[in-house]
């Protein structure tokens, strides 16, 4: 299937305004490429780019930069407003979840915006096994994972890994609506985290 040439200038459009963002964000908090560096760990040309459009936005450097200046990954891409899964890239709906990718390339690891509707603790758990390793943020709202015999909740700013062979089943906690962002490696790639988890257990940490 040919890509979608409407569904790319989109994508274009949305991250060519993340670099005047980043650096009115920066400038609103009186804060120093200098000072953002040591607290990202990213460096100072990499910031310099990313704010003048040189350097190519990606999850792992908006991460850490929407940590840092205390906003949503939604606020720093200029998405519409939380709980609205209608952004330009594509949302597809599997188990009850709206899923929209944030990765364009085949392979390696995958990334996913999720948004689970308001209610969804109603529906009764169906743990499920595949090959993979998955990486877990949650966004806005409190998430839950039964992962093998443990149940786990997380809140914003908290981040679960695990390996996908363990049964594991996600939920929200209560009954409002929760976003969180995904990545899956289907080959058993995992995210670049301090924290390792042991073989066949979960480890959770705040972001």
């Amino acid at each position: 299937m040919a890509p979608d040439p409407t569904e790319d200038s989109d994508l274009d459009r949305t991250l060519t305004a993340v670099g005047p963002r980043l650096r009115a964000l920066r400038r609103q908090r009186e804060v120093t490429l200098a000072d953002l560096s040591r607290s990202t760990g990213i460096s100072v040309s990499t910031l310099s780019r990313l704010e003048s459009g040189d350097r190519r936005p990606n999850l792992e450097l908006l991460l850490p930069l929407a940590r840092a200046h205390g906003v949503t990954l939604d606020e720093l891409v200029g998405a519409p407003p939380t709980g609205d899964p209608r952004i330009h890239l594509r949302p597809l709906t599997r188990h009850g979840m709206t899923m929209v990718p944030l990765t364009r390339r085949a392979g390696g690891i995958q990334a996913y915006k999720l948004v689970i509707p308001a209610g969804s603790n109603r529906r009764e758990p169906d743990p499920k096994t595949h090959e993979g390793y998955e990486w877990l943020y949650v966004l806005n709202g409190r998430l839950r994972v039964l992962l093998g015999e443990r149940d786990l909740t997380l809140t914003p700013g908290e981040a679960a890994e695990f390996d996908t062979r363990v049964p594991h089943w996600f939920g929200g906690a209560d009954a409002q609506p929760v976003e969180f962002l995904s990545l899956f490696g289907s080959q058993g790639e995992r995210a670049h985290l301090r924290a390792r988890p042991k073989s066949g257990r979960a480890e959770g940490s705040s972001a």
